[in-house]
């Protein structure tokens, strides 16, 4: 037999279980609170004719206050999880019933008659009794649960004490310690305690001022919970600093990766990704879903890590149809797979495997979804690599984004949004060179269209493929050594997610011919990043993992930089992004000219692709650069 469960389902029984334990404490608590009244109206000396009355109307009065209690559902609230809300409630009863026991005296006897500064007290008693009857579970899961059972929990210390930071102790707290392993000792403040003897929810608060040192001596913890959400800059020294005392570090997942269903509602351990994540995103959801929802959207490079990832997050804004266009069969088939795994009946996916440069195929694919929002994602991004093969580097990059612009134009295409990098900005590199062109041709024929045609550009994005993340992560996991270029090399980094988002932003706000900048926060160094990997991995370095420096690569640079000089008085239009200058967008004459130069040279050998391409980038990069460190200092 089936029964239905009350709010609480943590207490594990049935309705009419419930309700045998939950009346007589409602009904005790009645008694106790009407019987009170009359003994604190009349001075603890009531009369017999006075106690007759109260022995009269008592089972009256009980029977109203139970009656209105349920009708509104007093008993259908949750114990374990009682708010203010549920008191409100509670004084709302007690006003109910003192309100209907008054009227009620208009046609009782005389002999009857309920004095009304004792329904005023009794008011107010029921209020206190009934509210502690609710309160008891609650104050039980927070006084008695840690002291308990201690003995296999850990002693667990909480960041911060913010809004988040009390959540994981009522989070905890409403746990039993049979099905949590972590037992709340104290909290952690980032800053000096207002008062040395602070508590929140009975427990202590600790300053970090004392040192970690201290912290541990007083409090004997072993694990610190860190709400989901914590800038990356803070988890990775309290990373660092905790690791060195013993105590082990783990992250509560933010609101956002629970229902993003990233992770489950429970504590997991640190991943870079919380090493190095940022402020959270402030998104104009509205604008963005207004130029995406119910429209044709077609994403080149669609199966590489940023454009898979634009993928999902346009299909959770409910375009008519995605297109997904990229050149390799596998990525598209991963990527098909994964779309119908999630069965969005209501969204209609096309998946086409071809070459951007098919400028054929690329026009059949217009003319038979006609899309209204093109991103083109597609491009060769690995720097060393491209360093040996300029020719692909100059088709795929340069050509690939012209044919593909070309066709958005041609075909009355809305808005053209072309993903570029920080590699762009002063380019030692061909890759960024070849970038630096695709957005300066796509700012060319911004002057003549009427699509519009956005870039955005940004730096490194963690764990998409090929970077630096999975690399470490692989040589710690075939024992190292870990291999890094250079000692100072520094990094811009976002996570992917973060990006798309950002990219998804900026095509909401962009102007046609806008370059958009994307702001990614401070730079990491590398090797920095690499020893934090190691430790998150249980590992010392250098005791069980070392560092290789094996010296910069062709083509990389130890800092990279996101804005020219032209670019430094850029405009903040978001949160996030900046706007640089839009006036230096070249002729499309000459820009068509250099790019039929680097076709020609592109046929012949490596080493004429690389000078043609090097004289036309110096035409473009005669403005002074300005390190995006610095930038942000100033």
């Amino acid at each position: 037999m089936c029964y239905e469960y009350i709010g609480m389902r943590g207490f594990g029984f049935p309705m009419r279980h419930r309700l045998a334990a939950i009346l007589p404490a409602y009904v005790l608590a009645c008694f106790a609170s009407y019987g009170l009244a009359f003994w604190i109206r009349f001075e603890f000396e009531p009369s017999a004719a006075r106690l007759a009355v109260m022995w009269a109307t008592l089972p009256v009065v009980i029977g109203f206050k139970l009656l209105i209690a349920a009708s509104l559902g007093e008993f259908r609230r949750s114990f374990r999880y009682a708010t203010i809300s549920d008191l409100i409630y509670v004084a709302l009863t007690c006003a109910v019933a003192t309100t209907c026991l008054a009227l009620m005296n208009l046609v009782f006897p005389p002999d009857m008659f309920i004095p009304r500064s004792v329904l005023a007290i009794d008011a107010a008693l029921s209020f206190l009794l009934i509210g502690s009857v609710r309160s008891t579970y609650l104050l039980s899961g927070h006084f008695l649960t840690p002291w308990l059972d201690r003995t296999d929990r850990d002693r667990t210390l909480i960041w911060d004490v913010q809004q988040h930071s009390v959540g994981i102790l009522r989070m905890l707290s409403s746990t039993t310690a049979s099905k949590s392993p972590y037992a709340p000792v104290g909290f952690i403040q980032p800053q000096e305690v207002a008062s040395p003897h602070s508590m929140i929810g009975s427990l202590p608060v600790y300053s970090t001022t004392l040192g970690w040192r201290q912290i541990v001596a007083k409090s004997n913890a072993t694990q610190l919970l860190i709400p989901g959400g914590t800038p990356g800059r803070i988890v990775r020294q309290l990373f660092r600093e905790c690791t060195e005392v013993g105590i082990k570090v783990h992250v509560i997942p933010s609101v956002d990766e629970l229902v993003d269903g990233r992770f489950k509602l429970s504590v997991r351990d640190l991943t870079v990704s919380d090493l190095l994540r940022r402020d959270p995103n402030q998104l104009d959801l509205e604008s963005i879903q207004h130029y995406v929802t119910g429209k044709r959207v077609l994403v080149t490079g669609g199966a590489g890590s940023i454009g898979s990832e634009l993928c999902r997050q346009i299909a959770s804004l409910k375009p008519e149809k995605l297109v997904i266009f990229d050149q390799s069969e596998f990525g598209v088939f991963s990527i098909e797979r994964e779309f119908a795994a999630r069965e969005l009946q209501d969204l209609e996916m096309k998946f086409v495997v071809a070459d951007v440069l098919d400028e054929r195929l690329l026009q059949q694919v217009m003319d038979e979804h006609q899309p209204h929002l093109v991103f083109h994602a597609a491009a060769y991004k690995h720097v060393p690599l491209m360093e040996d093969n300029p020719q692909a580097a100059v088709l795929n990059n340069i050509l690939g984004t012209k044919a593909v612009a070309d066709a958005a134009s041609r075909n009355g295409v809305e808005r053209f949004v072309l993903i570029s990098t920080d590699k762009a900005v002063r380019p030692t590199s061909v890759m960024g060179a070849s970038k630096l062109l695709a957005e300066k041709y796509v700012q060319s024929i911004s002057t003549h269209s009427s699509t519009q045609f956005i870039t955005v550009r940004f730096g490194n994005v963690l764990n998409s493929m090929g970077s630096v993340v999975p690399t470490f992560r692989r040589q710690i996991e075939a024992g190292g050594p870990v291999t890094v270029t250079h000692p100072d090399m520094e990094r811009f980094f976002m996570t992917i997610p973060e990006a798309v988002q950002l990219v998804l932003q900026a095509g909401a706000i962009g102007n046609s011919g806008d370059i958009l900048i994307l702001d990614m926060g401070e730079p990491v160094k590398i090797v920095d990043l690499a020893k934090d990997m190691i430790m998150l991995s249980g590992l010392k370095y250098p005791e069980d993992i070392d560092i290789a420096f094996t010296g910069l690569r062709p083509g990389e640079k130890l800092y990279e930089e996101l804005f020219y000089a032209g670019e430094s008085e850029a405009r903040r239009v978001h949160e996030k992004i900046f706007c640089g200058d839009n006036n230096n967008a070249p002729p499309a004459p000459l820009i068509l000219k250099h790019i039929s130069l680097l076709e020609e040279a592109a046929t012949s050998d490596r080493r004429h692709t690389l000078e043609v391409l090097r004289d036309i980038v110096a035409e473009y990069t005669q403005e002074q650069w300005i390190p995006s460190r610095l930038r942000a200092a100033a």
